[in-house]
């Protein structure tokens, strides 16, 4: 488990940098099609530093805001108040998470933050109601294994970074396609052309490579939460009960979006359904099939 806490903390630093990298190649070749000369790696280093700071400090604002979440109280949720309580003991973890709800139908959550210091468990109204409290208990337990080992960091950076590139990317596509980019025969372009070319390679790819890390990222991280819980918890069925709940509730989440769709307990999308069967987990997948979910829980036992 340690070695993993320190992976990720590795994987979040190289993913940070790799974002100022391709964000300030992307923002050069923008410079340099607008004719702005040698100013474009100045603008270009100082526009991709601001937002991966950005990206890093308020990750999990912008999430919490893009799912519409808000507080969930110690007097309106009560039951949910009392099991994190009770799970911070066995958890190892020193600060209590804040706690938010999302209200949907669709039973699901999700853990975001920076660090444990400043994590944020977030679950939805639905699962408030269809889950009872040893299969509720599991599902928080799986979030705050999130915290202890640093899958909240990795997961909202990569979630808000790869969000911003492709906005980035449709928004100079869509220019680009509109002709509003300088063409006038007599500019005199003295941008670096190798530079320019690789932004016009990143611009092209980010989107893909965004999706990609995102994948990479996601499954593995799933096996050792849903492992951790049961180390907290202590008690496998009440994560296999729940599991199987969430996999067989057909409800949309209204919020959901693929650059957060990887965050959550289960994929919050429900189109991987075929012929009222679950399909099998893909290449891109975000997610692994809970099958596999709950045959390697039962494995520990």
């Amino acid at each position: 488990m340690y070695q993993d806490i320190r992976n990720n903390k590795i994987k979040t630093g190289f993913i940070v940098s790799l974002f100022v990298i391709v964000i300030a190649l992307i923002i050069y070749y923008i410079c340099m099609a607008f004719d702005l000369g040698y100013m474009s790696i100045i603008i270009a280093m100082i526009f991709s530093i601001a937002s991966a700071w950005a990206s890093y400090y308020y990750s999990d604002k912008i999430v919490l805001s893009i799912n519409r979440a808000h507080p969930a109280s110690s007097e309106q949720y009560q039951k949910l108040n009392n099991i994190l309580d009770g799970l911070m003991v066995s958890s190892g973890l020193s600060d209590r998470p804040k706690l938010y709800v999302v209200d949907d139908q669709q039973p699901n959550a999700f853990a975001t933050g920076r660090n444990p210091k400043n994590a944020v468990i977030c679950v939805t109204t639905g699962l408030l109601e269809k889950m009872d409290y040893y299969e509720l208990e599991g599902v928080i337990a799986h979030e705050l294994s999130h915290i202890k080992n640093y899958d909240i960091r990795l997961s909202a950076v990569v979630s808000v970074m790869v969000g911003f590139m492709v906005i980035l990317t449709d928004w100079v596509s869509r220019a680009l396609f509109w002709g509003r980019f300088s063409d006038d025969d007599n500019n005199d372009n003295s941008g670096n052309p190798v530079l320019m070319l690789i932004g016009l390679i990143c611009l092209i790819l980010a989107p893909i490579f965004g999706q990609l890390m995102q994948l990479a990222l996601s499954r593995r991280r799933e096996y050792l939460a849903d492992a951790s819980a049961i180390e907290i918890t202590r008690n496998p069925d009440g994560l296999i009960s729940a599991l199987q709940k969430l996999d067989a509730d057909t409800n949309q989440l209204r919020t959901a979006n693929n650059s957060t769709a990887h965050m959550y307990i289960v994929n919050p999308f429900k189109s991987n359904l075929k012929n009222g069967k679950r399909r099998k987990t893909n290449l891109l997948s975000t997610h692994p099939s809970i099958e596999d979910r709950i045959e390697a829980i039962r494995n520990l036992k």
